[in-house]
């Protein structure tokens, strides 16, 4: 393996740091010129349109979309089928995951000031949301889990799962995990028509107010477009982890830490910050070793020597300035005191404490989502949750006392904006 090696006291570090972050966006032209096409199809075209492009793309033919919508009772019966081991796992997951959700949710709260105005926040959940789940033989029954079970938790009534079935191949474990979830509507088609059809609505669809779930850059850049008409959750990047060591865990953990991102997909990056530089040598020999055993050697190979990097840094004050710059997906702290060194953590989606504690526990079954901001997002933003799926409104209410107090106060703001209807408007109110 040929990894990039890193030292953040050389003179050009923040230059080969930048240029090791750089990402091209997941949508180029020739993807938006196609999505748009496809968009614009089922916008003015509705169930022919869609069922034009899962003919064409997925090789799946029918009358009508009706044909495509999955009976509920199909879920239940994957569910049924499936080895016990796996019912279990999918339990065990989907119960840790709502519980954290619980602790999410957002009250409604309200006060009244000693004039009588009211103030406060109604929070509401979105009526129906759409989860995009890819098809065939990839499965993410993980990923059917962490969109659909926070959306229940804040109230969701509708939650519609389109999946792909590419020439009819069904994944019986995304299925078992949408029953388990409590998705409300399947239909099998996918791709950016799906988008469109959860976006616009058709015949048959209804439209959605958010589209969450992972695809590839057809469906990413979907998203992107329709953002607007509906919410999304985020346009995600590639897989990222990026792991502080002190030096004193075991280098085979560490190894297999940054793996198991690598082997997503060539794309997907992996990064080892640590003071010891023998440490470093000690995990180079250590995946030099491993990776004859990994089934996906090739894609692994291909992600640490494209976008991989082992950085020595000074110290663990370093290795924390550092991270709040890249502002990792995933962030293991596999140090002593991690929970301290975590209050120093600026930016980053999810933050692992501890050796003992793999990034791949929070990707199934820890309870946090895993649906997580990549390439530098999480400087603004957060991982999927609760809140993602409710709304707040303001509330407002004025006494005749408090209304002609206010309303001096915003004639004069109105006056000087020049806005005499808001000016008078508040001035009827003013004793």
């Amino acid at each position: 393996m040929d990894i990039r090696r890193l030292d953040s006291l050389d003179s050009d570090f923040q230059l080969q740091l930048d240029k090791l972050l750089a990402w091209d966006s997941t949508s180029d032209e020739a993807a938006f010129k196609k999505v748009g096409e496809i968009l614009k199809s089922v916008r003015n075209q509705g169930d022919s349109a869609v069922l034009d492009f899962s003919l064409r793309f997925d090789g799946l033919k029918a009358k009508n979309l009706a044909e495509l919508e999955m009976p509920l009772e199909r879920l239940r019966e994957a569910y049924d089928g499936i080895e016990y081991r796996d019912r279990e796992a999918l339990e065990q997951a989907a119960a840790r995951i709502r519980a954290f959700a619980e602790h999410q949710k957002l009250e409604s709260w309200e006060y009244t000031e000693a004039d009588g105005t009211l103030l406060g926040q109604q929070v509401t959940p979105l009526d129906r949301v759409g989860l995009y789940v890819p098809g065939g033989k990839a499965a993410y029954p993980s990923s059917v889990l962490m969109n659909t079970i926070p959306a229940v938790v804040a109230g969701v009534q509708e939650l519609i799962m389109v999946v792909p079935t590419p020439r009819g191949v069904v994944n019986e474990l995304v299925l078992a995990a949408a029953h388990v979830a409590g998705v409300t509507r399947v239909f099998t088609i996918g791709g950016a028509q799906a988008v469109a059809a959860l976006a616009y609505g058709t015949e048959t669809i209804p439209a959605v107010d958010k589209i969450v779930g992972p695809g590839n850059i057809y469906v990413a850049t979907a998203k992107r477009m329709v953002f607007g008409t509906v919410g999304i959750d985020m346009v995600a990047g590639p897989s990222e982890i990026l792991v502080i060591c002190d030096g004193k865990t075991d280098p085979d953990w560490i190894a297999m830490d940054l793996f198991s991102q690598a082997e997503h997909d060539e794309d997907a990056q992996a990064i080892l910050l640590s003071p010891d530089g023998e440490f470093i040598d000690k995990v180079v020999a250590s995946m030099e070793r491993l990776i004859e055993e990994m089934p996906r050697q090739q894609i692994i190979d291909q992600s640490m020597n494209a976008r991989g990097a082992l950085i020595k840094v000074r110290d663990l004050d370093d290795a924390v300035a550092v991270t709040n710059y890249i502002a990792p997906e995933h962030l293991e702290l596999s140090v002593d005191n991690a929970q301290q060194l975590a209050k120093s953590i600026r930016h980053a989606g999810a933050i692992f404490l501890g050796r003992y504690t793999a990034e791949a526990l929070g990707d199934y079954c820890a309870g946090p989502n895993h649906v997580l901001p990549t390439s530098r997002t999480a400087r603004f933003s957060s991982p999927l949750g609760v809140y993602d799926f409710q709304k707040r409104s303001s509330l407002i209410g004025c006494s005749a006392e408090s209304a002609s107090e206010l309303g001096k106060v915003a004639s004069t703001l109105a006056r000087g904006e020049g806005l005499e209807a808001h000016a008078r408007s508040a001035e009827n109110r003013i004793k």
